[in-house]
């Protein structure tokens, strides 16, 4: 973990460095998030909170690796913010250089940090200058982690009043940037995911609803092993690194369960799964456990969102077929949305979400932060 100086504020002409137990007035009034910073450039003293994205080195253009000097860092109100229009440049003068330069600190990235300093653009970009304090954030006001919306004002701020076919284009260019992950990683990634409340060292398993070791992944029986819940066959993605490494849709699952469910589409109805009490499958379909059938048919709406087929990947979409075989469909549309009517997100299902957001892929399903825009985009 990086070692942070408690603050770092400019004294005088003398730029001296020292150690407030107490902060000043600006730097104690609740922060700025960046899209308020963008919003308010005339000039006044302001403390703004946001993640640390690169190093500005033009009007429009950030660097994230390679960084050419300790001047200056692009903050912004998501740890996987691209678009430069979302950001404001912060100056670093030389009192800070050496604890928040991104040459000097690349580790620095992704980090979040609170800036007070003057609302006046740089690099003829709306921006933060002559800092009198930088300081990593103090948990003053935390960024929302329960789930419930409360990402309007920042991560959804350009789908808010939106529906229909604007409100999933409009979720598609929030949600499609962020971190890649490659399958291997995904291992690591779903043990934090879907860690087991009551037990640490175990996953929660999708449709079983079993609680099993972590350590225990892998390809024999009894093992579990990583479930698309999106069958990677249905648009032939596989396990290529975006949609078949999308950990949003991916989970812990038991071997031979996972075999069960194979590719098909989701529908009510059929024989008892072995070892997924609760689980129902045919020839053609797969019913999971009441706890998760919300949780399944948000993973679902995501990836209809997230992958529109611009990124050398299939559009996927749902239909109400149970019979899409290779196509890049999935259903019953009618059936996912009554499922995720019937279960709204629970506690273990935010968290999910919040840990990949802020661990992993830095990017969120808005079906768990909103699960009515389900409704509100297929109606």
């Amino acid at each position: 973990m990086r070692r942070w100086p408690l603050l770092a504020p400019v004294v005088g002409a003398a730029l001296a460095v020292v150690a407030l137990q107490v902060p000043s007035s600006a730097a104690a009034a609740t922060p700025l998030t960046v899209a308020q910073a963008i919003g308010q450039q005339a000039g006044a003293s302001a403390t703004v909170r946001g993640y640390v994205v690169g190093q500005p080195t033009a009007t429009s253009t950030v660097v994230t690796s390679a960084f050419p000097s300790d001047y200056a860092i692009a903050l912004a109100d998501a740890p996987g913010e691209s678009s430069t229009a979302r950001m404001i440049y912060v100056q670093i003068s030389a009192a800070f250089r050496a604890d928040y330069g991104l040459r000097s600190n690349p580790d620095l990235m992704g980090d979040r940090l609170d800036v007070t300093g003057s609302l006046t653009a740089y690099f003829s970009h709306a921006g933060l200058t002559s800092p009198t304090a930088i300081a990593p954030s103090d948990g003053t006001t935390p960024p929302p982690d329960d789930g419930d919306g409360d990402y309007d004002a920042t991560y959804y701020r350009t789908a808010i009043g939106l529906t229909g076919t604007a409100l999933k284009s409009a979720l598609h260019s929030i949600i499609r940037t962020g971190t890649k992950l490659n399958y291997d990683q995904v291992w690591n990634a779903l043990k934090a995911t879907d860690q087991d409340p009551a037990n640490a060292n175990n996953v929660i398993l999708l449709y079983s609803g079993r609680s099993q070791s972590k350590t225990t992944n892998g390809g024999n029986a009894n093992d579990w092993n990583r479930e698309h819940v999106w069958a990677k066959s249905h648009g032939d993605f596989g396990t290529a690194t975006g949609p078949g490494t999308d950990v949003h849709h991916l989970r812990p699952e038991d071997v031979s369960v996972n075999s069960a469910r194979g590719n098909k589409d989701f529908d009510n109805g059929g024989s008892a799964v072995s070892e997924a009490p609760g689980s129902y499958t045919d020839a053609d379909s797969f019913e999971p456990r009441n706890a998760v059938k919300g949780d399944v048919a948000r993973m679902i709406f995501y990836m209809a969102v997230r992958y529109e087929g611009g990124d050398g990947f299939a559009n996927l979409e749902m239909n109400n077929s149970v019979a899409n075989g290779s196509a890049p469909y999935l259903g019953k549309l009618s059936v996912l949305l009554a499922w995720s009517a019937q279960d709204p997100p629970d506690a273990f299902e935010k968290r999910r979400n919040q840990v990949i957001y802020d661990q992993f892929q830095h990017n969120r399903n808005p079906f768990v932060d909103h699960p009515e825009w389900a409704r509100a985009i297929w109606n």
